[in-house]
């Protein structure tokens, strides 16, 4: 019955959310204060590992909040869950922010370009598509283990294609193959799962 229970605590949690957001989204200041307190400590550690920097994840959380205060009028239950919204309005700020600080940038135009991750929308995607995080979790799990690894570096780590490919000791090209065709099978089995 454990399962049951989670599942419970789940769905009140998700719930709390929404009904917060919906607060947020009519400029309920003290809603704010209420989702602050219940998802700082989690969006704080999205933003600390893609800038790897604490006093910068300090300072990307309070943007992301100012985010979430300006655009919660457009969260959509049916869409995504709350902390999927929340996670993902999270890192896309610490990636804009890595990117506005890289302190590398290349002289050489094609380098610079690489270095820059695909803004293609389909992680964020997925994530939004898929209303249970056991389902991504299991789809991830069909995947062969260096893709897998990598879309969880892109995404959870902040990662670019060619910091991917760096690791892995790949060709870029190869990098880019792997996580498209990896993007392609997790929508198709979180759709058709």
């Amino acid at each position: 019955m454990a399962g049951s229970s989670d599942s419970d605590t789940a769905s009140a949690d998700r719930a709390y959310l929404t009904g917060v957001l919906a607060d947020v989204a009519r400029k309920d200041q003290e809603a704010l204060h209420r989702l602050h307190e219940r998802t700082s400590a989690k969006l704080f550690g999205i933003c600390l590992r893609i800038s790897g920097e604490r006093q910068a994840a300090e300072d990307i959380l309070q943007n992301v909040y100012l985010k979430i205060w300006d655009r919660a009028e457009r969260f959509d239950p049916t869409r995504a869950s709350p902390i999927t919204w929340l996670a993902t309005i999270a890192r896309n700020t610490a990636i804009d922010w890595r990117r506005a600080n890289s302190r590398h940038l290349s002289a050489d135009t094609e380098d610079a370009a690489t270095g820059i991750a695909d803004d293609r929308p389909a992680a964020d995607m997925l994530i939004e598509q898929s209303q249970a995080s056991e389902r991504l979790h299991h789809c991830l799990d069909e995947l062969d283990e260096r893709p897998r690894s990598a879309i969880r570096a892109a995404f959870f780590g902040g990662f670019t294609y060619a910091e991917l490919a760096r690791r892995a000791d790949v060709p870029l090209g190869t990098m880019k193959s792997w996580m498209r065709r990896s993007f392609q099978r997790l929508k198709a089995c979180i759709e058709h799962g």
